[in-house]
């Protein structure tokens, strides 16, 4: 089966390469952006796709929503550097059939792959208690009116870094960050950005 990875990092590719070195029936295919894993995807047409959820220009759930809209029946897990509960609900919310931690057991990443080109849904155990824990509390927070890019940068803003920071990090202009700050605010009925610091404290996002 075709597997898609959309990641910017080369090291992740690669380590996802050498995760499935031993699966012979998994041919991997890559991109490391939005746009392109876009097109990769309809050229394609894995049998999963794997997506980070922190993408270059378009970000990772904004893809999974382009590439849903396209196909409603596409197998998509979103992969993260962040296992907070809030983004796998995102995720799944969104469409996705699987959400997997980078940072967890690498053995897991095969699973993930067949359960989710078997049909099924995927969770590492410590994310499904997790999700079951907060999920009454994320039905209610105003988070869930934010863009996946927004939540990104409302967490890094909570992890005390610049716009400026930010911009390097999620490889956007400063005018983006900024403009997306502005949005936050209204949204979130912030007037400052310190506002919004203790916005993403008060919701464990730090």
């Amino acid at each position: 089966m075709n597997v898609l990875i959309v990641d910017d990092h080369p090291i992740v590719i690669s380590g996802c390469r050498s995760m499935l070195a031993d699966e012979t029936d998994i041919e991997v295919v890559e991109a490391a952006d939005g746009e392109s894993g876009y097109q990769r995807y309809l050229a394609t047409k894995p049998a999963v796709a794997v997506i980070d959820i922190n993408l270059p220009g378009l970000s990772g759930l904004d893809l999974l929503r382009r590439i849903l809209r396209h196909d409603p029946a596409a197998r998509i897990i979103i992969f993260s550097m962040n296992d907070d509960p809030i983004f796998a609900a995102r995720a799944i919310e969104f469409g996705a059939k699987g959400f997997l931690p980078k940072s967890g057991d690498p053995a897991r990443f095969v699973e993930a792959l067949r359960t989710v080109a078997g049909d099924g849904v995927f969770l590492p155990p410590e994310m499904a208690q997790k999700l079951a824990f907060y999920n009454l509390s994320l039905r209610a927070s105003p988070l869930n009116d934010l863009s996946g890019r927004e939540l990104e940068i409302l967490r890094l803003l909570g992890n005390g870094k610049s716009m400026a920071d930010i911009a390097d990090l999620i490889h956007v202009s400063y005018k983006t960050v900024a403009n997306t700050c502005s949005i936050l605010k209204r949204k979130l009925g912030a007037r400052t950005a310190m506002d919004l610091v203790r916005i993403a404290a008060e919701h464990q996002l730090v």
